[in-house]
């Protein structure tokens, strides 16, 4: 028998029986569909949930002030202990690990005015780098710059929030804005953002001067003095850097404070990157659930083509019995059983997939939720489908292929008359 004709046999066998092979391929597809479409939805929602936490700020420690809770030499636990311009200079000479540590300074009981309408909004003061660290992005103008922060510039950053509430639609660039009477010239207006986690209100609300401008105008309130700020906003340089910079910020500010630097009550930082990892391994866990629950689906598709495959060997004992005895070598018998149940399996699969990529997509048009990016399929996730399921329907086919193949053509012609 040639190839030709051994793939047509098959045709007319699978279609002989097409009820019970569309029962089975139907498992075996959407055992691929669930594999596919339930990694993609942990994927979605891991994305998702990462891009809302970048838009506090990537790779991000606030480091806030606290109190002592250990004693150190002779000073007593419960001591304030506030972060100082000066502390500045030794923590980007010494904290090596750290790519940026800045302050920021706050004031939420600044009066905000301009000709068209007043509000009160977080005023707040910090570097240039500011912006790139928070996430910042800019739909009009520019954020302060060098030169600005030199000169303690009065120029005013607005939320896109803030900018609607005190101008309302009208241009706001080169406008007036009067923070507690006192004017700042408008140069850039933010984009807005959705956050989903904040320390001091949203953003979208808040106004943005120079650092400089900041501590001139509005500096720290008691307890704090005029060389104080509310908390320093540390990058560190890579994220495998992130536990060396957080140890340098704590020894250093340890080492100026008097306080021990194991003492988390004196330093307390939130850690945004720990606790991304912690999300991280939460959604893999889940996606890995996900994963097997649709392989355990899968490998029963597997179990129902291997069922059907017995089923057509002994129901065609008879056949197989007169081929052999017609002389046909084994290996052509084997060969034909394999097939059937590979094509069963792959075809299956195959469409298993498209569905599978086919829904993700359709579904993807639609508005998603704030922290669900969608249902995202990944190469990855296909290659491992796909690599399931070739490894079942060889499994599945190569049992009752070897089974028929090794059927006695006189046993199985004695069995048929019988039978």
């Amino acid at each position: 028998m040639s190839f030709r004709d051994l793939i047509q046999d098959v045709f007319r066998t699978l279609w002989a029986h097409r009820v019970r092979t569309l029962l089975t391929m139907f498992g075996i597809a959407w055992g691929v569909v669930s594999i596919v479409l339930m990694v993609a939805a942990g994927e979605g929602l891991r994305v998702g949930q990462q891009k809302q936490a970048e838009t506090l700020g990537r790779d991000l420690l606030i480091v806030f002030h606290g109190r002592t809770s250990l004693q150190v030499g002779g000073a007593r636990a419960g001591r304030l202990v506030r972060w100082i311009d000066s502390d500045l200079p030794h923590l980007q000479a010494e904290a090596t690990d750290c790519q940026y540590a800045i302050p920021e300074l706050e004031q939420q009981t600044v009066r905000s005015h301009t000709a068209f309408n007043a509000a009160a909004f977080t005023v707040t003061g910090s570097t240039p780098e500011f912006a790139e660290i928070r996430s910042l992005g800019i739909d009009e103008g520019r954020f302060y710059d060098q030169s600005d922060l030199a000169e303690a510039r009065r120029v005013a950053f607005l939320g896109s929030d803030a900018k609607k509430q005190l101008f309302g639609s009208r241009p706001s660039l080169g406008q007036f804005v009067y923070l507690n009477d006192i004017p700042f010239t408008v140069i850039g207006v933010m984009s807005s953002k959705k956050q989903d986690s904040s320390y001091d209100g949203w953003d979208i609300s808040k106004i943005f001067i120079p650092y400089s401008a900041m501590r001139h105008e509005f500096p720290d309130k008691p307890p704090g003095t005029p060389y104080t700020f509310d908390q320093l906003l540390v990058v560190p340089r890579s994220i495998e850097d992130h536990e060396a910079c957080k140890g340098e910020v704590r020894r250093v500010l340890g080492r100026l404070h008097d306080f021990d630097p194991n003492d988390k009550e004196a330093c307390p930082i939130w850690d945004t990157i720990q606790e991304a990892k912690a999300f991280r391994t939460m959604t893999d866990g889940m996606k890995y659930f996900l994963g097997a629950v649709g392989i355990v689906t899968l490998l029963l598709g597997g179990l129902g083509v291997m069922n059907v495959m017995l089923v057509a060997v002994r129901e065609r004992t008879r056949e197989i019995g007169v081929r052999k005895a017609m002389g046909a070598p084994a290996h052509s018998i084997l060969w034909q059983f394999f097939l059937e149940a590979l094509m069963v399996a792959l075809t299956s699969g195959g469409i298993g997939l498209f569905i599978a990529f086919g829904l993700c997509a359709l579904v993807d048009l639609l508005p998603m939720p704030d922290f669900f990016a969608g249902l995202l399929p990944t190469w990855q996730t296909g290659t491992i489908a796909f690599a399931v399921l070739g490894t079942i329907a060889i499994g599945s086919a190569l049992y009752p292929a070897r089974r028929a193949a090794a059927i006695d053509p006189i046993e199985a012609l004695r069995h048929e008359a019988g039978g």
